[in-house]
């Protein structure tokens, strides 16, 4: 009898430990029916439509039993001065200036960024922060571009998918009592210049020093036929020991097959770069003709690829949470 009972137990604890590792499929539906929805109006940087989703977001958050990691909650209100007169609309792709003459109303432009957190539970390494972000605007409705007759820019791919991948993994994280502190950060204002993440940097929940890795999510919701199936680049992997660590414990991560699009370059990870934060993009964007169009849109997404490439990342980010290994730049090669 208690050998049986002892075995019963084993297979137990062992479903609950997978129940934890397995990413959830129709959760990854569910989110990006929802963000990258028509009802959603593409996202707008600096929008009410972009304050729909991060009311979303911290919703989730909230679900999981993720923290907020502000005092007044999971949102973060940013109040940013922008001058149009001295910004050159007139070359800017119709999509951005757009979204500078809509956004900047009382010559202000309002974004917010949703900040969630799992503390630490070890004494030596609570202090210590990963990050894992993504943003969570796109280019709302842009009547000048419409394809077909659609205007909305869904944004389905870019960010959608990298929000879902963020909240997915805090779905997973949330009860793991890691030994470092994890913090969710899902920007805002990306499109318009990194806006959310510029005001993260000034205004930081924990000490920037403290941010020991960063992680950001941008458009993993298809496949790049450059690399090998359901796997995902790094953008800069070859600027850190993160990148190929992370792959030694099973993330499906390779080095970015694109740098002449300089991608590291392009994303909030290198805001907190320049900081001296370790911070990479993860992506798997193959250069579909469907970036920045009306029709990046649900229809064009590989939810396969998504969750197989979302789950691959879950035990390597619970062994990074874990360990006391220290990402750190290469010679040379920090930002």
């Amino acid at each position: 009898m208690r050998k049986i009972l002892f075995t019963l137990l084993a297979l137990v604890t062992a479903a609950l430990a997978q129940d934890q590792n397995d990413v959830c499929k129709p959760c990854i539906r569910a989110h990006e029916h929802f963000l990258a929805s028509d009802a959603m109006q593409g996202r707008g940087s600096a929008t009410a439509n972009e304050l729909l989703a991060a009311e979303y977001i911290a919703a989730q958050l909230e679900q999981y039993g993720i923290e907020p990691a502000l005092p007044g909650g999971f949102i973060q209100t940013v109040v940013q001065d922008v001058d149009l007169s001295k910004l050159p609309l007139d070359r800017m792709p119709a999509q951005l200036s757009r979204g500078f003459k809509n956004a900047a109303q009382n010559g202000k432009l309002t974004t917010r960024n949703v900040i969630g957190i799992v503390r630490g539970a070890d004494p030596k390494l609570k202090d210590q922060v990963i990050l894992l972000s993504a943003h969570m605007d796109h280019m709302g409705v842009v009547p000048e571009e419409a394809l077909n007759g659609d205007s909305i820019f869904n944004g389905a791919d870019d960010d959608a998918a990298g929000v879902t991948a963020v909240l997915e993994l805090a779905r997973s994280l949330a009860s793991a009592r890691p030994k470092r502190t994890i913090m969710f950060a899902l920007f805002g204002s990306e499109e318009l210049g990194g806006y959310g993440a510029r005001y993260f940097l000034a205004h930081p929940p924990v000490p920037l020093t403290s941010i020991v890795a960063n992680l950001e999510f941008e458009m993993i919701g298809r496949s790049d036929p450059a690399v090998a199936p359901h796997t995902l680049w790094l953008t800069g992997f070859e600027r850190s020991n993160l990148g190929p660590e992370l792959a030694k414990h099973g993330a499906r991560l390779v080095q970015d097959p694109h740098p002449d699009q300089k991608f590291f370059m392009r994303s909030d990870n290198y805001t907190l770069a320049k900081q001296g934060v370790v911070a990479h993009t993860v992506s798997s964007f193959g250069l579909h003709k469907e970036y920045h169009r009306a029709n990046d849109d649900i229809a064009h997404l590989d939810f396969d690829h998504m969750s197989d490439a979302i789950g691959s990342m879950i035990k390597p980010i619970r062994w990074l949470v874990d360990s006391d290994f220290t990402p750190e730049w290469l010679p040379g090669q920090k930002p």
